[in-house]
């Protein structure tokens, strides 16, 4: 949870721009001047702050400065009800995020508020990226053949600036040979940007690959900056890219072979300096014949194609990657027994190496014995036995995910109408509660208007509960 503090003499913006950011589900201070405000800031770590401009004993301003050198990393938005343009240009030159004017517009406190953590998480992403550069090559754990394989591919791609398609299961780390391929190259030294395609909504793709000019929609109340120009000298890891829309894909088509982009409702042309690294879930090559996948990017991107194998096809590597989750974890001196060893090498890790390495954080918290034996394995790993095979199975897969979804048994029952509600109604209520029934949180993790999920919540009648 982001943590914001406000920094006002007047008790009545303190109070109304606290309940604007505690409704969105952030957690405020305040503070009545701004001695009393940096006072907080030696106590408490905070990831924002709305400083009033006119302040008793110490201005706006010369507290602005002291922030930036102190708390250099904390965004700051001034606030005055008094404003002017000098103002303004000397409280960005100071290191302001944003000039808002009072009385604040609700709809713009909440926007720049949204741009200011974004770009905080982005730099302390790329500081903690910067941190983990040795955590490329030799974090990828394994001998086995087909490991093997993938560090050898990962050599021969870091020695140029071709475009790389990593392909693999969820869960086989094609993210960490992303990482591999880039601080192991020419451009180590230069930003690695991610970006997760399947998390961005189509209507705002183009905003944040490219960057948009301010004005540029009805949001737009500054300029910003997009992952591709982020990425200048480096590298852009495009994961899941399967899952891009073709219109975003032309796009992305575009900006790769001409190295060349635009901002959203700009006019200048930004050349760009990228290696494209790209990563998917998907048969590609099936993904295109069904139409879903421009096959003219797919052969743009597929320059050195890497696949990692699934973990199953692999168990040889089970033994050292435990050891070394378990080591991360604390608990280095947990043993398997030889049988406990050989039943989780028969299992069929269906997450791969991410549910392995759960596997090991649950056996470090609930393990009582140094030694582990298969039917505490069983236990943790949530399976059933079954005399008749000798082996260990799931539950169904139908009865798991219908379990999950809090669908009835019956559901198949239901006309096509009554079924696609009842699944929408399931499917709304867990998003709501997984981001704290924040609206405007849930609406761009699912990909919607605002307004269309509180029509949706209207009509299903879904209890709103904190």
């Amino acid at each position: 949870m982001n943590t914001i503090l406000i920094i006002d003499d007047e008790s009545g913006i303190r109070t109304a721009l606290s309940s604007i950011l505690m409704d969105e589900g952030y957690r405020v201070e305040t503070a009545e001047d701004a001695l009393i405000g940096l006072s907080l800031l030696e106590q408490t770590s905070f990831d924002l702050i709305f400083l009033d401009v006119l302040l008793p004993r110490m201005g706006g301003l010369e507290a602005l400065e002291k922030i930036r050198t102190g708390w250099p990393n904390i965004e700051v938005i001034m606030i005055s009800g008094h404003a002017n343009v000098d103002m303004a240009v000397k409280a960005v030159k100071l290191g302001a995020f944003d000039f808002l004017e009072k009385p604040l517009s609700l709809d713009k406190v909440l926007t720049v508020t949204k741009n200011a953590l974004t770009i905080q998480k982005l730099r302390h992403e790329n500081i903690s990226l910067k941190k983990a550069k040795q955590l490329s090559y030799e974090e990828i754990i394994g001998h086995s053949p087909g490991i093997q394989a993938v560090k050898d591919r990962i050599e021969q791609a870091a020695q140029s600036d071709a475009r790389v398609l990593i392909s693999g299961e969820n869960g086989t780390g094609k993210e960490l040979v992303a990482r591999a391929i880039h601080f192991k190259s020419s451009r180590a030294d230069k930003p690695l940007v991610e970006v997760n395609c399947a998390a961005i909504p189509d209507t705002l793709i183009e905003s944040e690959l490219f960057g948009h000019e301010k004005g540029a929609f009805t949001d737009a109340v500054s300029s910003r900056k997009g992952r591709f120009e982020m990425a200048n000298g480096g590298s852009l890891f495009l994961d899941e890219i399967g899952d891009m829309t073709l219109t975003a894909q032309a796009k992305v088509l575009r900006a790769i072979q001409e190295q060349k982009i635009e901002r959203l409702g700009g006019e200048q042309t930004l050349t760009v300096d990228v290696r494209i690294i790209a990563a998917t879930n998907k048969d590609l090559e099936a993904e295109c014949r069904a139409g879903r996948f421009r096959e003219d990017l797919f052969f743009r991107l597929n320059v050195i194609p890497i696949h990692i194998p699934p973990l199953r096809e692999r168990t040889e590597d089970i033994p050292e990657l435990l050891q070394h989750f378990l080591q991360s974890f604390g608990s280095s001196n947990i043993k398997l027994s030889a049988e406990a060893m050989n039943f989780i090498s028969q299992y069929a890790w269906p997450g791969n190496v991410r549910e392995l390495k759960n596997f090991a954080e649950r056996l470090s918290i609930l393990c009582e014995t140094e030694t582990v034996e298969r039917d505490v394995v069983e236990n943790i790993l949530g399976m059933v036995s079954s005399t008749q095979s000798g082996k260990n199975i799931r539950k169904p897969a139908a009865e798991e995910s219908g379990a999950a979804a809090g669908l009835p048994s019956d559901i198949l029952e239901l006309n096509y109408n009554d079924a696609k509600d009842l699944f929408e109604k399931r499917y709304l209520e867990y998003k709501l509660s997984e981001n704290g029934y924040i609206i405007s949180r849930t609406a761009e993790v699912i990909g919607m208007y605002p307004s269309n999920l509180h029509a949706k919540i209207k009509k299903h009648g879904i209890r709103m509960e904190r």
